[in-house]
C-alpha cells in the first residue's frame, strides 16, 4: 500500500504540468510583468510631474541655481550649492560610520560570535531600529546626541581648531550631531543586506580556507568579506540612497544654516531639510524653485544608484572571469 502511494505521488509530481498549472503560471507571470511596468509608470510620472512644475525656473535661474549661495525669498535670489553641499557631506559621514559598525555588525551575527538566541535577539533589535520614526531620531539627537558631545566637540576645538574640521565650537544643531543619527537610521539597512551577503558565501569557502591553515579572522577578512564584497557594496549603496533622502532628522539636527563649511561642528543645510521646511510657507516663486531643487535631489539620487549598479556588475564580472 505504501509503494502505490508513493508511486501515485511520484508520478503527480514527474508528471505535466495540467492546465491550472499553465493558468496559474502566466497570471503569475502576467501580474509580476504588470507590478514592474507600473513602478516604471509611477516613477516616469512623478519624475515628468515635478519636472514639469520645474521648468519655470530651470529657464529663469539655469545652471546658476546650482552654483549660488544665496536663498532670499523676499529677493527672488535662489541658490542650493550649500544644500547640495550639506546633503552629500552629511550622507557620506553617515555611511563612513553607519557603514564601518554595520558591516562589523554583520560579521558577529554571521560568523558564530554569538550564541544564536543571542544573535537572533542583536538582530531584531537592529531591525527594530529601522522602525523608529524620524521625529523620534530627531528628538533624541537634541536632547542626547548634542549634550553627550558638546565636551568632546569643545575639546577637540580647543585642541586642534586649526584643523578645517574642527574649526568651529558646537553651538547646537551642526553637521556631526546630524551624521551620528543619519549613521544609526541607516545601519539597520546596511547590516541586514550585509547579513544576507555573507550568509550566501559558500560555507565549503570558510573550510578550505581553515583546512589552508587560515585563522578565524584572516578566513573571514581574507576570504568571507572579498566573497560577499559585491552584497556589502549593494548594502552601502542603498544605506547612501537611504542617507540622501532623509528629511526630518536632519531638518532637526543640522541647522538649516546656508553655508558651506568642512568643520564637523558648523551647521549646515540639505536638499531635503530645505524642501520640508520651505513647501509650508512658499510663494508661488518659490514653489517652482522649490520643485527645481526636488528634481536636483532626485537626480543626486538617481546618480548614485545608477553608479553603484554599474560599479556592482563591474566587480561581478571580474570576479567571474577569475573564476
Amino acid at each position: 500500500m505504501k509503494m502505490f502511494e508513493a508511486a501515485q505521488s511520484s508520478e503527480s509530481v514527474s508528471g505535466p504540468p495540467s492546465r491550472i498549472d499553465y493558468v496559474v503560471d502566466r497570471t503569475f507571470r502576467g501580474l509580476a510583468k504588470l507590478g514592474a511596468w507600473m513602478i516604471l509608470a509611477i516613477v516616469a510620472a512623478l519624475v515628468l510631474e515635478v519636472g514639469r512644475k520645474a521648468v519655470p525656473a530651470i529657464t529663469e535661474y539655469h545652471l546658476g541655481f546650482l552654483t549660488s549661495t544665496t536663498w532670499d525669498a523676499n529677493k527672488d535670489q535662489f541658490g542650493i550649492l550649500p544644500e547640495i553641499w550639506g546633503t552629500l557631506y552629511s550622507s557620506l559621514l553617515a555611511l563612513i560610520i553607519g557603514g564601518f559598525f554595520g558591516v562589523i555588525m554583520a560579521i558577529f551575527l554571521t560568523q558564530d560570535f554569538l550564541p544564536p538566541r543571542l544573535a537572533s535577539i542583536f538582530r531584531t533589535i537592529v531591525e527594530l531600529l529601522a522602525a523608529i520614526p524620524s521625529v523620534v531620531y530627531g528628538l533624541w539627537g537634541i536632547f542626547v546626541v548634542i549634550p553627550a558631545i558638546r565636551p568632546v566637540a569643545d575639546w577637540l576645538h580647543e585642541t586642534l581648531g586649526w584643523l578645517p574640521f574642527f574649526g568651529t565650537t558646537l553651538s547646537g544643531p551642526g553637521m556631526l550631531p546630524a551624521a551620528l543619527v543619519l549613521a544609526i537610521m541607516v545601519l539597520p539597512t546596511i547590516a541586514a543586506v550585509s547579513q544576507d551577503a555573507l550568509r550566501l558565501v559558500p560555507f565549503r569557502i570558510k573550510e578550505a580556507a581553515y583546512g589552508l591553515g587560515a585563522t578565524r579572522w584572516e578566513a573571514i577578512l581574507k576570504v568571507m568579506l572579498p566573497t560577499a564584497s559585491t552584497g556589502i557594496f549593494g548594502a552601502l549603496v542603498l544605506g547612501f540612497g537611504r542617507a540622501l533622502g532623509e528629511t526630518m532628522a536632519l531638518a532637526m539636527l543640522v541647522g538649516n544654516s546656508n553655508q558651506i563649511s568642512l568643520s564637523l561642528f558648523a551647521p549646515a543645510n540639505t536638499l531635503a531639510a530645505l524642501l520640508a521646511l520651505n513647501f509650508p510657507e512658499a510663494g508661488e516663486t518659490e514653489v517652482k524653485v522649490l520643485m527645481y531643487a526636488a528634481l536636483v535631489l532626485m537626480l543626486i539620487t538617481l546618480a548614485v544608484n545608477v553608479a553603484g549598479t554599474a560599479i556592482m556588475t563591474m566587480t561581478t564580472q571580474q570576479w567571474v572571469k577569475r573564476k
